[in-house]
Protein backbone atom coordinates (compact mmCIF):
# COMPACT_ATOMS: atom_id res chain seq x y z
CA UNK A 1 0.00 0.00 0.00
CA UNK A 2 1.48 3.08 -0.97
CA UNK A 3 2.56 5.94 1.78
CA UNK A 4 3.90 9.18 2.01
CA UNK A 5 6.73 11.02 2.98
CA UNK A 6 7.90 14.97 3.76
CA UNK A 7 10.81 16.32 2.36
CA UNK A 8 12.44 16.28 5.61
CA UNK A 9 12.03 12.43 5.64
CA UNK A 10 13.05 11.92 2.32
CA UNK A 11 16.91 12.08 2.02
CA UNK A 12 17.66 9.84 5.36
CA UNK A 13 14.49 7.49 3.85
CA UNK A 14 16.36 7.06 0.79
CA UNK A 15 20.26 6.84 2.01
CA UNK A 16 19.36 4.46 4.22
CA UNK A 17 17.04 2.26 2.50
CA UNK A 18 17.47 2.76 -1.17
CA UNK A 19 14.55 1.01 -2.46
CA UNK A 20 12.45 1.83 0.38
CA UNK A 21 11.05 5.22 -1.70
CA UNK A 22 9.55 3.08 -3.95
CA UNK A 23 5.55 2.85 -4.01
CA UNK A 24 5.41 6.08 -2.04
CA UNK A 25 4.12 9.62 -2.15
CA UNK A 26 6.94 12.31 -1.77
CA UNK A 27 5.17 15.52 -0.51
CA UNK A 28 6.70 18.72 -1.42
CA UNK A 29 8.25 20.50 -4.31
CA UNK A 30 9.17 17.98 -6.93
CA UNK A 31 12.52 19.47 -7.90
CA UNK A 32 13.96 19.30 -4.29
CA UNK A 33 12.27 16.12 -3.46
CA UNK A 34 13.83 14.47 -6.85
CA UNK A 35 17.01 15.65 -6.01
CA UNK A 36 16.88 13.60 -2.76
CA UNK A 37 16.17 10.38 -5.21
CA UNK A 38 19.14 8.52 -6.34
CA UNK A 39 20.78 9.18 -9.97
CA UNK A 40 19.18 6.88 -12.77
CA UNK A 41 16.61 4.94 -10.75
CA UNK A 42 13.28 5.32 -12.71
CA UNK A 43 12.43 3.54 -15.79
CA UNK A 44 9.34 5.95 -17.32
CA UNK A 45 8.35 9.69 -15.81
CA UNK A 46 4.65 10.74 -16.87
CA UNK A 47 4.50 14.26 -16.42
CA UNK A 48 1.10 16.37 -15.82
CA UNK A 49 2.83 19.89 -15.24
CA UNK A 50 1.32 23.43 -14.24
CA UNK A 51 -0.61 24.37 -18.12
CA UNK A 52 -0.16 27.89 -17.06
CA UNK A 53 -3.55 28.27 -18.68
CA UNK A 54 -2.98 32.55 -18.47
CA UNK A 55 -6.78 32.37 -17.64
CA UNK A 56 -8.35 36.51 -17.09
CA UNK A 57 -11.39 36.02 -15.14
CA UNK A 58 -14.26 33.80 -14.58
CA UNK A 59 -15.57 31.69 -17.95
CA UNK A 60 -19.34 31.54 -18.88
CA UNK A 61 -21.49 29.45 -20.64
CA UNK A 62 -24.02 30.79 -22.60
CA UNK A 63 -26.55 30.78 -19.63
CA UNK A 64 -24.17 32.26 -18.18
CA UNK A 65 -23.59 29.93 -15.60
CA UNK A 66 -19.84 29.71 -14.23
CA UNK A 67 -17.19 27.04 -16.06
CA UNK A 68 -15.72 25.36 -13.36
CA UNK A 69 -12.66 25.44 -15.05
CA UNK A 70 -8.29 25.55 -13.42
CA UNK A 71 -7.86 28.78 -11.56
CA UNK A 72 -5.78 27.20 -8.99
CA UNK A 73 -2.98 28.97 -7.53
CA UNK A 74 0.04 26.18 -8.61
CA UNK A 75 -1.35 26.96 -12.27
CA UNK A 76 -0.67 30.09 -11.85
CA UNK A 77 3.33 31.97 -12.78
CA UNK A 78 3.79 35.80 -13.16
CA UNK A 79 5.71 35.58 -16.56
CA UNK A 80 6.28 32.80 -19.69
CA UNK A 81 10.06 33.33 -18.25
CA UNK A 82 9.24 32.13 -14.94
CA UNK A 83 7.25 29.05 -16.08
CA UNK A 84 9.95 28.44 -18.57
CA UNK A 85 12.28 28.57 -15.72
CA UNK A 86 10.11 26.30 -13.67
CA UNK A 87 9.78 23.96 -16.49
CA UNK A 88 13.79 24.00 -17.07
CA UNK A 89 14.27 23.24 -13.18
CA UNK A 90 11.92 20.23 -12.93
CA UNK A 91 13.22 18.60 -16.20
CA UNK A 92 16.35 18.77 -15.23
CA UNK A 93 15.41 17.23 -11.82
CA UNK A 94 13.72 13.96 -14.12
CA UNK A 95 16.78 14.32 -16.33
CA UNK A 96 19.59 12.68 -13.01
CA UNK A 97 16.87 10.37 -11.87
CA UNK A 98 16.16 8.79 -15.43
CA UNK A 99 17.60 5.92 -16.22
CA UNK A 100 19.74 5.98 -19.58
CA UNK A 101 17.14 3.89 -21.63
CA UNK A 102 14.12 5.55 -19.63
CA UNK A 103 11.60 7.60 -20.96
CA UNK A 104 9.66 10.77 -20.05
CA UNK A 105 6.35 11.61 -21.19
CA UNK A 106 5.08 15.23 -20.73
CA UNK A 107 0.93 16.36 -21.63
CA UNK A 108 -0.38 19.38 -22.03
CA UNK A 109 -2.27 22.17 -23.85
CA UNK A 110 -1.08 24.65 -26.63
CA UNK A 111 -0.43 26.77 -23.42
CA UNK A 112 2.59 25.23 -22.49
CA UNK A 113 3.46 22.34 -24.70
CA UNK A 114 5.61 24.07 -27.53
CA UNK A 115 7.54 25.95 -24.67
CA UNK A 116 7.94 22.53 -22.61
CA UNK A 117 9.22 20.72 -26.00
CA UNK A 118 11.78 23.34 -26.75
CA UNK A 119 12.87 23.18 -23.41
CA UNK A 120 13.07 19.01 -23.76
CA UNK A 121 15.39 19.71 -26.85
CA UNK A 122 17.25 22.19 -25.21
CA UNK A 123 18.09 19.68 -22.30
CA UNK A 124 19.53 17.14 -24.55
CA UNK A 125 16.17 15.12 -24.20
CA UNK A 126 15.88 13.77 -28.09
CA UNK A 127 12.07 13.65 -29.21
CA UNK A 128 10.22 10.46 -30.48
CA UNK A 129 7.13 11.26 -30.51
CA UNK A 130 4.38 13.80 -30.34
CA UNK A 131 1.06 11.54 -29.62
CA UNK A 132 -2.18 13.67 -29.59
CA UNK A 133 -4.99 12.56 -27.04
CA UNK A 134 -8.09 13.28 -28.74
CA UNK A 135 -11.15 13.79 -26.49
CA UNK A 136 -14.93 12.45 -27.36
CA UNK A 137 -16.09 14.51 -25.52
CA UNK A 138 -14.50 17.65 -24.72
CA UNK A 139 -15.69 20.64 -23.44
CA UNK A 140 -17.21 23.73 -26.04
CA UNK A 141 -16.13 27.08 -26.99
CA UNK A 142 -18.48 28.64 -24.82
CA UNK A 143 -17.83 32.02 -26.58
CA UNK A 144 -17.84 31.13 -29.96
CA UNK A 145 -14.40 32.81 -30.80
CA UNK A 146 -12.40 29.75 -31.54
CA UNK A 147 -12.01 26.27 -32.69
CA UNK A 148 -13.13 24.07 -29.96
CA UNK A 149 -10.11 22.54 -28.38
CA UNK A 150 -10.76 18.85 -28.66
CA UNK A 151 -7.30 17.57 -27.83
CA UNK A 152 -3.84 17.28 -25.76
CA UNK A 153 -0.19 17.08 -27.40
CA UNK A 154 1.51 14.58 -25.46
CA UNK A 155 5.34 14.50 -25.74
CA UNK A 156 7.28 11.19 -25.52
CA UNK A 157 11.04 11.53 -25.83
CA UNK A 158 14.33 9.20 -24.36
CA UNK A 159 17.20 10.63 -22.05
CA UNK A 160 19.66 11.47 -25.04
CA UNK A 161 19.63 11.25 -28.63
CA UNK A 162 22.47 7.95 -28.27
CA UNK A 163 19.09 6.51 -25.74
CA UNK A 164 18.72 3.03 -28.34
CA UNK A 165 17.49 0.94 -25.87
CA UNK A 166 14.03 2.27 -24.26
CA UNK A 167 11.30 0.28 -23.82
CA UNK A 168 8.61 0.25 -27.15
CA UNK A 169 6.54 -2.58 -26.92
CA UNK A 170 5.98 -2.57 -30.57
CA UNK A 171 4.35 -6.42 -31.01
CA UNK A 172 1.50 -5.75 -27.93
CA UNK A 173 0.63 -2.41 -29.64
CA UNK A 174 0.43 -3.44 -32.92
CA UNK A 175 -1.92 -6.74 -31.73
CA UNK A 176 -4.07 -4.61 -29.51
CA UNK A 177 -4.68 -2.07 -32.72
CA UNK A 178 -6.66 -5.27 -34.88
CA UNK A 179 -2.53 -6.08 -36.13
CA UNK A 180 -2.50 -2.86 -37.46
CA UNK A 181 0.58 -0.39 -36.69
CA UNK A 182 -0.66 2.10 -33.41
CA UNK A 183 -0.91 5.70 -34.79
CA UNK A 184 -0.07 8.90 -32.78
CA UNK A 185 -3.47 10.02 -32.58
CA UNK A 186 -5.54 7.97 -29.50
CA UNK A 187 -8.94 8.69 -28.95
CA UNK A 188 -10.22 8.92 -25.73
CA UNK A 189 -13.06 10.32 -23.31
CA UNK A 190 -12.30 12.79 -20.80
CA UNK A 191 -12.24 11.70 -17.02
CA UNK A 192 -16.06 11.54 -16.10
CA UNK A 193 -18.51 9.41 -14.18
CA UNK A 194 -17.54 6.97 -11.37
CA UNK A 195 -13.74 7.62 -12.20
CA UNK A 196 -13.78 10.68 -11.43
CA UNK A 197 -12.78 11.66 -7.89
CA UNK A 198 -15.21 14.18 -6.28
CA UNK A 199 -15.61 15.69 -2.56
CA UNK A 200 -18.34 15.44 0.13
CA UNK A 201 -20.00 17.98 -1.68
CA UNK A 202 -19.52 16.62 -4.95
CA UNK A 203 -16.80 18.84 -6.24
CA UNK A 204 -14.04 17.83 -8.26
CA UNK A 205 -11.39 16.77 -6.18
CA UNK A 206 -8.48 17.91 -9.15
CA UNK A 207 -9.61 19.60 -12.24
CA UNK A 208 -7.48 17.85 -14.37
CA UNK A 209 -7.76 14.26 -13.67
CA UNK A 210 -6.24 12.55 -16.12
CA UNK A 211 -8.32 9.32 -17.63
CA UNK A 212 -6.91 5.67 -16.29
CA UNK A 213 -7.19 4.07 -20.44
CA UNK A 214 -4.82 6.84 -21.30
CA UNK A 215 -2.35 6.26 -18.53
CA UNK A 216 -2.96 2.50 -18.98
CA UNK A 217 -2.11 2.84 -22.89
CA UNK A 218 1.23 5.06 -21.94
CA UNK A 219 2.89 2.78 -19.83
CA UNK A 220 1.60 -0.91 -21.52
CA UNK A 221 3.61 1.49 -24.30
CA UNK A 222 6.78 2.40 -22.76
CA UNK A 223 7.28 0.12 -19.88
CA UNK A 224 7.17 -3.33 -18.33
CA UNK A 225 5.64 -5.29 -15.33
CA UNK A 226 8.31 -3.90 -12.15
CA UNK A 227 9.31 -0.91 -13.91
CA UNK A 228 9.74 2.41 -11.77
CA UNK A 229 7.32 5.03 -12.93
CA UNK A 230 7.78 8.43 -11.52
CA UNK A 231 4.91 11.30 -11.59
CA UNK A 232 6.67 14.74 -10.54
CA UNK A 233 3.10 16.22 -10.32
CA UNK A 234 1.12 13.20 -8.86
CA UNK A 235 -2.37 15.08 -8.08
CA UNK A 236 -5.30 12.39 -6.98
CA UNK A 237 -2.92 9.37 -8.13
CA UNK A 238 -3.97 8.41 -11.72
CA UNK A 239 -0.18 6.96 -12.33
CA UNK A 240 0.06 5.19 -9.31
CA UNK A 241 -3.23 3.41 -9.63
CA UNK A 242 -2.69 2.41 -12.98
CA UNK A 243 0.58 1.53 -12.05
CA UNK A 244 0.01 -0.63 -9.58
CA UNK A 245 -2.69 -2.48 -11.37
CA UNK A 246 -0.54 -3.33 -14.15
CA UNK A 247 2.56 -4.30 -11.87
CA UNK A 248 4.71 -1.31 -11.90
CA UNK A 249 6.30 0.24 -9.35
CA UNK A 250 6.03 4.07 -8.93
CA UNK A 251 7.13 6.98 -6.91
CA UNK A 252 4.81 10.55 -7.14
CA UNK A 253 5.69 14.10 -5.99
CA UNK A 254 3.01 16.02 -4.94
CA UNK A 255 2.37 19.43 -2.54
CA UNK A 256 -1.54 19.20 -1.48
CA UNK A 257 -2.43 17.28 1.32
CA UNK A 258 -6.40 17.12 -0.19
CA UNK A 259 -4.45 15.29 -3.50
CA UNK A 260 -2.48 13.34 -1.42
CA UNK A 261 -4.98 11.72 0.62
CA UNK A 262 -7.31 11.11 -1.93
CA UNK A 263 -4.70 9.41 -4.31
CA UNK A 264 -3.36 7.23 -1.21
CA UNK A 265 -7.08 5.77 -0.86
CA UNK A 266 -7.90 5.75 -4.47
CA UNK A 267 -4.57 3.34 -4.55
CA UNK A 268 -5.14 1.67 -1.62
CA UNK A 269 -8.46 0.10 -3.27
CA UNK A 270 -6.37 -1.18 -6.60
CA UNK A 271 -6.13 -4.80 -7.04
CA UNK A 272 -2.88 -5.75 -9.26
CA UNK A 273 -3.44 -8.03 -12.19
CA UNK A 274 -2.34 -11.60 -12.31
CA UNK A 275 1.34 -12.91 -14.13
CA UNK A 276 -0.66 -14.41 -16.95
CA UNK A 277 -2.37 -10.66 -17.64
CA UNK A 278 0.82 -8.86 -17.23
CA UNK A 279 2.90 -10.76 -19.55
CA UNK A 280 4.08 -8.38 -22.42
CA UNK A 281 3.96 -9.76 -25.70
CA UNK A 282 7.27 -9.42 -27.96
CA UNK A 283 8.36 -10.08 -31.22
CA UNK A 284 11.35 -11.77 -32.66
CA UNK A 285 13.55 -8.99 -32.11
CA UNK A 286 13.08 -8.95 -28.49
CA UNK A 287 14.25 -12.50 -28.63
CA UNK A 288 18.21 -12.73 -27.92
CA UNK A 289 20.28 -13.11 -30.39
CA UNK A 290 20.86 -17.06 -31.80
CA UNK A 291 23.90 -17.52 -34.15
CA UNK A 292 24.15 -20.36 -36.52
CA UNK A 293 27.18 -21.42 -35.49
CA UNK A 294 25.85 -22.26 -31.89
CA UNK A 295 23.51 -24.74 -33.24
CA UNK A 296 26.91 -26.36 -34.19
CA UNK A 297 28.01 -26.12 -30.65
CA UNK A 298 24.93 -27.68 -29.07
CA UNK A 299 25.02 -30.18 -31.54
CA UNK A 300 21.31 -29.43 -32.93
CA UNK A 301 23.33 -29.41 -36.43
CA UNK A 302 26.55 -31.19 -37.38
CA UNK A 303 29.59 -30.49 -39.96
CA UNK A 304 28.67 -31.95 -43.03
CA UNK A 305 24.92 -32.32 -42.66
CA UNK A 306 22.90 -31.09 -45.39
CA UNK A 307 20.14 -29.06 -45.41
CA UNK A 308 17.34 -28.41 -48.22
CA UNK A 309 14.77 -26.11 -48.85
CA UNK A 310 11.25 -26.84 -48.16
CA UNK A 311 10.22 -27.85 -51.51
CA UNK A 312 13.64 -29.60 -52.08
CA UNK A 313 14.86 -27.72 -54.71
CA UNK A 314 18.06 -26.57 -53.34
CA UNK A 315 20.59 -28.07 -51.15
CA UNK A 316 23.91 -27.40 -48.84
CA UNK A 317 26.44 -28.72 -47.07
CA UNK A 318 27.18 -27.35 -43.46
CA UNK A 319 30.59 -26.63 -42.89
CA UNK A 320 32.72 -26.96 -39.61
CA UNK A 321 32.80 -23.28 -39.22
CA UNK A 322 29.59 -22.59 -39.37
CA UNK A 323 28.97 -21.56 -43.37
CA UNK A 324 26.88 -23.25 -45.85
CA UNK A 325 28.47 -24.35 -49.50
CA UNK A 326 25.99 -25.45 -52.20
CA UNK A 327 27.36 -25.66 -56.03
CA UNK A 328 30.63 -24.07 -54.88
CA UNK A 329 28.74 -20.94 -53.67
CA UNK A 330 29.70 -20.16 -49.81
CA UNK A 331 28.87 -17.99 -47.02
CA UNK A 332 26.52 -17.63 -44.46
CA UNK A 333 22.92 -19.14 -44.02
CA UNK A 334 21.21 -15.99 -46.00
CA UNK A 335 24.11 -15.68 -48.20
CA UNK A 336 24.14 -19.06 -49.71
CA UNK A 337 20.36 -19.17 -49.74
CA UNK A 338 19.71 -15.64 -51.65
CA UNK A 339 23.08 -17.27 -53.98
CA UNK A 340 21.65 -20.34 -54.95
CA UNK A 341 17.58 -18.78 -55.43
CA UNK A 342 19.06 -15.35 -57.57
CA UNK A 343 18.47 -13.18 -54.89
CA UNK A 344 19.62 -10.24 -53.54
CA UNK A 345 18.75 -11.66 -50.13
CA UNK A 346 17.08 -14.22 -48.10
CA UNK A 347 16.20 -15.21 -44.68
CA UNK A 348 18.25 -18.06 -44.11
CA UNK A 349 16.41 -19.24 -41.07
CA UNK A 350 13.31 -19.86 -42.52
CA UNK A 351 14.34 -20.93 -46.02
CA UNK A 352 17.17 -24.03 -44.88
CA UNK A 353 15.23 -26.97 -43.47
CA UNK A 354 16.53 -29.97 -41.35
CA UNK A 355 15.95 -33.67 -41.93
CA UNK A 356 13.32 -35.39 -38.86
CA UNK A 357 11.25 -38.38 -38.40
CA UNK A 358 8.41 -36.26 -39.77
CA UNK A 359 9.89 -34.87 -42.22
CA UNK A 360 11.78 -31.51 -43.54
CA UNK A 361 11.37 -28.66 -41.08
CA UNK A 362 12.85 -24.90 -40.71
CA UNK A 363 16.15 -24.61 -39.03
CA UNK A 364 14.25 -21.79 -37.24
CA UNK A 365 12.55 -24.42 -35.03
CA UNK A 366 16.32 -25.43 -33.47
CA UNK A 367 16.66 -21.49 -33.08
CA UNK A 368 13.68 -21.66 -30.89
CA UNK A 369 14.96 -24.82 -28.87
CA UNK A 370 18.14 -22.66 -28.04
CA UNK A 371 16.21 -19.80 -27.14
CA UNK A 372 14.30 -21.60 -24.78
CA UNK A 373 16.92 -22.92 -23.05
CA UNK A 374 18.81 -19.64 -22.99
CA UNK A 375 15.17 -18.23 -21.10
CA UNK A 376 15.30 -21.13 -18.84
CA UNK A 377 19.20 -20.70 -17.86
CA UNK A 378 18.36 -16.66 -17.15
Amino acid sequence: MPSSVSLSEIRPFAASKPQAWLDTIIKGDCVAALEALPAASVDVIFADPPYNLQLGGDLTRPDQSTVDAVNDHWDQFASFEAYDAFTRAWLLACRRVLKPNGTIWVIGSYHNIFRVGASLQDLGFWLLNDVIWRKTNPMPNFRGRRFQNAHETMIWASRDENAKGYTFNYEAMKAANDDVQMRSDWLFPICTGGERLKDEAGRKVHPTQKPEALLARVLMASSKPGDVILDPFFGTGTTGAVARRLGRHFVGVEREQNYIDAARARIDAVEPLGQVELTVMTGKRAEPRVAFNVLLEAGLIRPGQVLHDARRRFSAIVRADGTLVSDGKAGSIHKVGALVQGFDACNGWTFWHHETEDGLKPIDDLRAIMRAEMAAAG
